[in-house]
């Protein structure tokens, strides 16, 4: 608590936007990531694929009728990430972000950034 008063009293940091950038940078260097990912709008429809969709169902983050089910995200983020994709570093091409978000080398999402591990599938 006395961190959080230190850094309010203090002018230059004293803005929101200041301290989110602070609180971004000092939470990005901690987890160990090999890539960060810009996250766009899709340019066109991306579509799961069936092996996609198949793995989903195994892990039971997709219902037999095709629903997504995934644990903490709710149906308003779920719209929002179907229409997102990002360039991914391990695959080379675009790809769906629900397929990065599902991706075991998915790290993080921080403010418009996908923190990637990086590592071969």
């Amino acid at each position: 608590m006395m961190k959080i008063i230190l850094i309010l009293s203090d002018p230059v940091i004293s803005t929101t936007s200041n301290i989110f950038k602070i609180f971004k940078r000092k939470f990005m260097s901690e987890l160990p990531h090999k890539y960060e990912v810009a996250i766009k709008t899709a340019t066109t429809s991306n579509k799961l694929s069936d092996e996609i969709k198949e793995e989903l169902k195994n892990s039971g983050m997709m219902d037999d009728k095709g629903k997504l089910k995934l644990k903490g995200v709710s149906p308003k983020m779920l719209k929002k990430m179907k229409e997102e994709a990002v360039d991914c570093p391990v695959f080379k091409k675009e790809i769906p972000f629900i397929q990065c978000f599902v991706c075991t080398n998915f790290q993080s999402r921080i403010t418009g950034q996908v923190l990637c591990k990086g590592d071969q599938l």
